[in-house]
């Protein structure tokens, strides 16, 4: 693979990235690759550029604002931020002479597809989109990881923080086990991939909960029509359960499709965590931007 480094700016802030040719000599088609809540593309993005360049599309990805290599406040996941760092990224990859401008899709993982949703709402230069394991109601998607007794709770330490914010400027760290706790059936991938500590031992800021419950992509995804719409949604994932996928889909317009994969969680469309699964998202993501960007 040939890949050069990305930097660009949303909002003043520099982004980083890496960019990756496609293994064809002719201007071709590029897709966005955006990475999920953990902000650790690192450990699970790589296979997906690999086989999206391979299959002669040039890729983006890049670290949202607050992670990685690039610049802003460290872990803070406001996702309206993110959509105008998705649509900065965009404007970037258009810059390119060897990228069709007209033919620029997103990929948007996990939380980034939520992101990816609106931001392909308001940019019409987003051609196509597809998002695995994508949130659409982001107070729906927390409330799920908790019971109601801890979620009544964390309402009294969300009010606490609003007022520390307010008069220092700081919110509270947690280990992101704590600020978006995985479900059952994901945690030992946060032992095995994720490893957010090793990343991030400052933690996550507690105001990432607020952030997440004011976004809401499902009230977005029907102005991606008549772009397609690719959703793929793991049929036992604790982490972004089914039902946001369905109510993305059912709130889409047309052309859209749903790829439900059967008994598998969040972090099996990962190769690092499941080849065999990946191995399926992939075909499928392939078959869906040969379709629509050939």
């Amino acid at each position: 693979m040939q890949s050069e480094a990305a930097e660009f700016y949303a909002d003043g802030v520099r982004l980083a990235g890496t960019f990756t040719r496609s293994e064809t000599d002719t201007t071709s088609p590029a897709i966005i690759c955006v990475h999920g809540y953990t902000g650790r593309k690192e450990t699970y993005m790589p296979p997906f550029v690999r086989d999206l360049t391979a299959a002669g599309f040039h890729t983006l990805d890049f670290y949202h604002r607050g992670f990685g290599d690039s610049d802003g406040i460290a872990n803070r996941i406001d996702p309206e931020e993110q959509v105008r760092d998705i649509l900065a990224a965009r404007i970037w990859l258009a810059q390119r002479a060897e990228v069709d401008a007209a033919r620029i899709g997103l990929m948007g993982l996990s939380h980034g597809g939520g992101a990816s949703i609106k931001a392909a709402a308001v940019d019409p230069g987003i051609a196509v989109i597809a998002t695995v394991g994508a949130p659409g109601n982001g107070e729906r998607w927390q409330r799920s990881k908790r019971t109601e007794a801890e979620w009544d709770e964390l309402q009294e330490t969300l009010a606490e923080d609003r007022i520390a914010r307010a008069l220092t400027g700081q919110s509270k760290r947690l280990p992101y086990q704590q600020v978006s706790p995985p479900g059952p059936a994901e945690r030992d991938a946060f032992k095995t991939m994720y490893k957010t500590e090793d990343a991030y031992p400052d933690g996550y800021p507690l105001e990432n909960i607020d952030l997440a419950c004011g976004f809401k992509a499902e009230d977005w995804v029907a102005q991606i029509a008549p772009r397609p719409l690719l959703l793929v949604q793991g049929e036992k994932d604790t982490m972004v359960r089914l039902e946001e996928g369905e109510a993305l889909f059912a709130n889409a317009g047309q052309p859209k499709d749903m790829m439900i994969i059967p008994d598998i969680n969040h972090a099996e469309v990962y190769e690092p965590r499941n080849p065999a699964v990946y191995a399926t998202v992939i075909a499928r993501l392939l078959e869906f931007y040969r379709a629509n960007l050939a």
